[in-house]
């Protein structure tokens, strides 16, 4: 079992940044992967940006690229979201997500551990 724990959302206005983290506690392997999703009133929950635990391969959603930086803290089991240039529509319930299989997925089907989410409001 994989715990996972959000931390760092918070009401911000647009163009600032904010940075939420994700720790994990638990059994992890070699195959580790986190990945980022988020929801939205009255819309499905979709990927982020997911990164490898072991070399730190990472995958970014369109929405994500060139604003959003996904890292982590191997030796403090957390993973971490940059977000930059932050504007109302990236406004939603941010959750970590964990698998064991190695694999950079984008579908929220094939993570096994959740979090409890961390909300994120950007203000116009």
């Amino acid at each position: 079992q994989v715990q996972l724990v959000e931390s760092g959302g918070g009401l911000v206005q647009a163009g600032d940044s904010l940075r939420v983290s994700c720790a994990a506690s638990g059994r992890t392997s070699s195959t580790y992967v986190m990945g980022w999703f988020r929801q939205a009133p009255g819309k499905e929950r979709e990927f982020v940006a997911a990164i490898t635990w072991n070399d730190g391969r990472t995958a970014y959603a369109d929405s994500a690229k060139g604003r959003f930086t996904i890292s982590r803290d191997n030796a403090k089991n957390t993973a971490y979201l940059q977000m930059n240039s932050l504007k109302p529509e990236d406004t939603a319930v941010y959750y970590c997500a964990a698998t064991n299989r190695g694999i950079l997925y984008d579908s929220s089907s094939l993570y096994e551990y959740w979090g409890q989410g961390t909300q994120v409001t950007v203000s116009s």
